[in-house]
């Protein structure tokens, strides 16, 4: 079934600039999004997902009320909801494999909706900006597309990406907006920064690295935060990648160099020698292949219940 705008069919055979005229409601949602100031969203509650991860859950939950994801240049950032269900699905696409996400992330919000005939399944696109390379405008198209080849109606309420997620400082083109938040109890999307990113950043962060697939983080029927397990192999020429300057590393490990935010190249670098240090996880990291389980606290806050090496 098709991808819709109030009730109308999005003709996707025609450039993505024709969609915004054909739907002006959707540039207008756009600019009050990108007039909203970055609210800083604090641990509590919060389930931060990192690029290519996903986390689903329901107005239910009693451990996560917030949703969020930030540093998103070219990437987009999905917001998927029921609205009768209030099951609602957030993931970091960054274009390595959109059919199969898409479809991930819709299955994942159906099984939290028992009953579809009340309600409708909303989409919200955020990210991306008009990079050189066109990276994002690619991205926006393969999101598009995938969602409508679904077999379920999906109503398109957000759509701030690329061109209408593009500001110019200095003469560089750069993102209105980097990161957001979607509140689980409402469903509101919101513009956001995330001063804490959750637990295991570098060993997440060393999986998307080493080219692993889409995952889901979380278990909203048990509350729980699952880690890995995640296996590689020794990452290529490590040691080279860390003696370089910060300059070349932004220019070589970055789709957007002159986009990044300012922590880009010091997480790179934790990155790698979280890889240097572990060349093989299935020895020093995941020995009995399980994850690592986490649930959130009295205070709200992420803590360690279960791992290989507990």
């Amino acid at each position: 079934m098709p991808l819709l705008v109030n009730g109308e069919r999005v003709d996707l055979s025609q450039p993505t600039r024709e969609l915004i005229y054909t739907f002006p409601e959707l540039e207008e949602q756009a600019k009050i999004l990108r007039g909203q100031p970055a609210q800083s969203v604090g641990p509590k509650g919060l389930l931060y997902v990192q690029q290519r991860e996903f986390a689903a859950t329901t107005p239910k939950d009693a451990s996560v009320s917030i949703l969020g994801s930030d540093d998103a240049t070219t990437c987009h950032l999905v917001v998927l909801r029921h609205t009768g269900s209030g099951a609602i699905c957030l993931t970091h696409c960054d274009g390595s494999d959109t059919e199969t996400e898409v479809l991930l992330i819709t299955n994942a919000v159906k099984v939290l909706s028992p009953n579809t005939e009340c309600g409708r399944l909303e989409v919200h696109l955020i990210g991306g900006f008009s990079d050189d390379r066109h990276l994002s405008q690619r991205l926006t198209n393969q999101l598009l597309r995938a969602f409508d080849r679904l077999q379920d109606n999906v109503h398109l309420v957000t759509f701030c990406v690329t061109e209408l997620n593009d500001r110019q400082e200095k003469g560089k083109h750069l993102p209105f907006i980097y990161g957001i938040a979607a509140n689980v109890k409402t469903g509101e999307i919101f513009h956001a920064t995330f001063p804490d990113k959750g637990p295991d950043v570098d060993l997440r962060s060393a999986s998307i690295l080493t080219g692993a697939k889409m995952v889901n983080v979380y278990d909203s029927r048990k509350e729980q935060l699952c880690i890995g397990p995640y296996f590689w192999m020794p990452f290529p020429h490590v040691d080279f990648w860390l003696a370089q300057d910060d300059q070349h590393i932004l220019q070589n490990l970055s789709t957007s160099p002159l986009a990044e935010p300012p922590h880009f190249v010091s997480h790179i670098r934790a990155t790698l020698m979280y890889l240097k240090e572990h060349p093989f996880p299935d020895k020093t990291l995941f020995p009995s292949r399980k994850p690592w389980i986490y649930r959130k606290n009295e205070s709200g806050l992420w803590e360690k219940v279960s791992s290989d090496q507990m």
